[in-house]
């Protein structure tokens, strides 16, 4: 997994909306909310297994241009609050 990451952070950094150190994803298992968040995740073991399941289901060739994670945008955001602690 670690291979694809610099493609990953290049391909969904390309928006203008994007700060640097940033990258963006989409979450929802119905409905897709972008969220904007730091680069410093990738390195987190939960957020890395939430890659996981993304490639599984999804792949990471996504068009609109952020990786897309099949989780709840609850569990997502409770998972980020802990991440920034």
């Amino acid at each position: 997994m670690a291979i694809r990451m610099p493609r990953i952070i290049k391909k969904s950094s390309t928006g203008g909306d994007v700060p640097k150190g940033h990258f963006v994803v989409y979450i929802g298992e119905k409905q897709k909310k972008r969220f904007v968040i730091p680069i410093s995740f990738l390195s987190q073991p939960l957020f890395q297994d939430l890659l996981s399941q993304a490639e599984e289901e999804f792949g990471f060739d996504h068009p609109m241009g952020g990786v897309t994670i099949p989780c709840s945008e609850d569990f997502f955001v409770d998972l980020t609050s802990c991440l920034r602690k």
